[in-house]
């Protein structure tokens, strides 16, 4: 709200990468940011997409609490831990990612789009991060906030909050 002109676009790109139709789920892509969000220890983002994801998986939102406590011991498809060690290895540095690990993601049925989703996520996450951090953003400590936000995420998907002051 505080720059408009900058914060529709980064609005948009929200919605386009965790909402539009895609062969992964709305949950699984909130996943991906929340995982992203906690390996760059950004509470706010990890906090409120994994209330999304949550919010989204439904009866089987211990996933997202599984995964977020690791990843590699989460009751979750070989292809979502291929894309999400991909995301994590894009969290550190891009050029983390290797041939075997795009390799391992089609070998488990990721598609192309997929990988490309999943990077463009963990980049895209990685980024908002940052912007949140470095504004020192005021972060909510009660989950239940976070619930509801991710409840709001969930159904209404990423549109700006509407300025009550005009």
């Amino acid at each position: 709200m505080f720059r408009p002109e900058t914060g529709k676009p980064l609005y948009e790109l929200a919605q386009v990468l965790l909402r539009r139709e895609s062969t992964l789920s709305e949950a699984e892509r909130e996943l991906i940011a929340a995982y992203v969000s906690k390996r760059n220890d950004t509470m706010f983002c990890m906090m409120s997409h994994a209330a999304a994801s949550r919010a989204l998986f439904g009866d089987e939102k211990q996933i997202v609490d599984d995964v977020l406590k690791d990843m590699n011991k989460a009751n979750i498809t070989d292809k979502m831990k291929a894309l999400l060690n991909i995301a994590g290895k894009v969290q550190v540095l891009g050029n983390e990612v290797k041939p075997e690990d795009v390799d391992m993601a089609r070998k488990h049925g990721a598609t192309d789009k997929e990988i490309h989703d999943a990077v463009l996520i963990a980049a895209a996450f990685s980024m908002f991060n940052r912007y949140v951090d470095g504004l020192a953003s005021f972060t909510p400590t009660d989950e239940k906030e976070y619930e509801v936000m991710g409840k709001r995420m969930a159904e209404k998907g990423y549109v700006p909050p509407v300025n009550k002051e005009k």
